[in-house]
């Protein structure tokens, strides 16, 4: 999947993402991006295991949460870094529009991860496919998790899903996924 910039990413969920450019600096590749979240919305606890990312509030208010912290918030101008490893997640408190700027490195896959995630969301109404989940978790599971699926689904449902997947020609969507990075 050839990515040209700008690239917008949009889900029923009420997250809207465009990937700007990337570009090096001091020998890392950086996403600039830009995210809009309606009230009330925002992705669900979730861990990138190689990328930083950082978002600085525009406008609205940014609620955030470390797993197993407190939730806290950032408001125009302040900038929350989340480090790579680290289960978080986001979402738009107040009644309007969270805009922010977002920075991801190294973005890896992101970019793909994130329109396959939201392509499967848009086609089943607002949550992914069981088979693009389990695709795309279980290929790209060197770069990102999601803690809201149990590990049972993850171990036993997922592989099961991706063996009848392939027998099926499901599989067939995901011929051009790029290489997962390594562990």
């Amino acid at each position: 999947m050839k990515i040209s910039y700008p690239h917008t990413v949009a889900g029923t969920t009420g997250e809207k993402i465009t990937f700007l450019n990337s570009y090096i600096k001091d020998g890392v590749e950086i996403l600039e991006g830009e995210v809009e979240v309606q009230p009330q919305a925002g992705p669900p606890m979730h861990t990138h295991h190689k990328q930083d990312e950082s978002f600085t509030s525009v406008s609205g208010t940014m609620a955030y949460q470390i797993l197993g912290h407190e939730v806290k918030y950032a408001y125009p101008g302040e900038t929350v870094l989340i480090k790579a490893g680290i289960p978080h997640k986001f979402w738009n408190p107040g009644p309007d529009l969270l805009k922010c700027k977002s920075y991801v490195n190294p973005p890896d896959n992101f970019v793909y991860f994130l329109t396959e995630l939201y392509r499967s969301i848009n086609e089943n109404k607002g949550k992914p496919s069981l088979y693009d989940g389990a695709f795309l978790l279980t290929h790209f599971k060197s770069e990102f998790a999601m803690h809201d699926i149990p590990p049972f689904v993850q171990k036993f449902t997922f592989p099961t899903v991706l063996f009848f997947g392939k027998l099926t020609g499901k599989n067939r969507k995901f011929r051009h996924a790029p290489t997962s990075v390594p562990a």
